[in-house]
């Protein structure tokens, strides 16, 4: 089969292109680097042109009040072209409980960006990840001064960027789910001990305090952001991540 990977040359869309092309499939990645504007449609007819398959892993490039505009647009813009090109299966990757958190901008977009889809033309399937492991240095860093990391109790259930390429691949090889698959990693943490674990890991001697007010992950409450019933465990541990 051949597949449009737009933001295939990404953290996932990249993985998701090798990992493809190495079950004997046609992958090709698409982003603005190759000349591809989901905003404006530049390229993209030419991009999904024969395409069995669209594989959407672009992402806004603020987590802000504009992030639902560039989800609208951008698969408005693919979904239309999708059509004219006949591909007959439209898969994107989302975010385990994204639709619990509307307090968050970007998460509130994420949630419309699956709503879009499922309103669509094109049979569909949403793979929905928890937080990446390859973030979680990132969320630290965001409450962070140079003796103390202030995290909230929020539970996390981390996976690796390579296990959601993986399921990415999978799904979309397979039949349109017509619905939502969940992805998590095997183990869940309060964040605040997520953060003890990365720092001893690297060596950090900074401290973390606990604190429920602080960053994003502030916004959520309870465990929304893991997985619940039915959903797929990834094998990868943090801890043997981290080393």
């Amino acid at each position: 089969m051949k597949f449009a990977v737009i933001g295939g040359t990404g953290l996932i869309g990249s993985q998701v292109v090798r990992n493809l092309n190495a079950a004997g499939h046609e992958a090709v990645p698409h982003s603005l680097s190759t000349g591809v504007d989901v905003l404006t449609g530049q390229g993209v007819d030419a991009a999904l042109a024969g395409a069995d398959v669209v594989v959407n892993l672009t992402n806004s490039p603020t987590f802000d009040d504009a992030s639902p505009a560039f989800f609208r647009t951008s698969m408005d813009n693919l979904l239309a072209a999708a059509r004219r090109s006949g591909a007959g299966h439209f898969v994107i990757l989302s975010i385990v409980g994204a639709d619990q958190v509307p307090e968050l901008d970007y998460y509130r977009a994420k949630t419309l960006q699956e709503d879009i889809l499922k309103a669509g033309p094109i049979p569909y399937s949403i793979v929905r990840a928890t937080q990446f492991m390859e973030f979680v240095a990132d969320v630290l860093s965001w409450t962070a001064d140079d003796d103390t990391v202030r995290l909230p109790r929020t539970p996390l259930q981390p996976v690796a960027a390579a296990d959601v390429a993986a399921t990415v691949a999978d799904v979309a090889a397979g039949s349109p789910l017509g619905g939502t698959l969940d992805l998590a990693g095997p183990d869940t943490y309060p964040l605040d001990e997520l953060g003890r674990i990365t720092l001893a890991a690297k060596g950090d001697k900074r401290s973390v305090t606990t604190d429920d007010t602080a960053g994003m992950f502030a916004a959520v409450h309870g465990d929304v952001l893991t997985a619940g019933n039915g959903a797929r465990i990834a094998p990868t541990h943090y801890t043997d991540w981290l080393k």
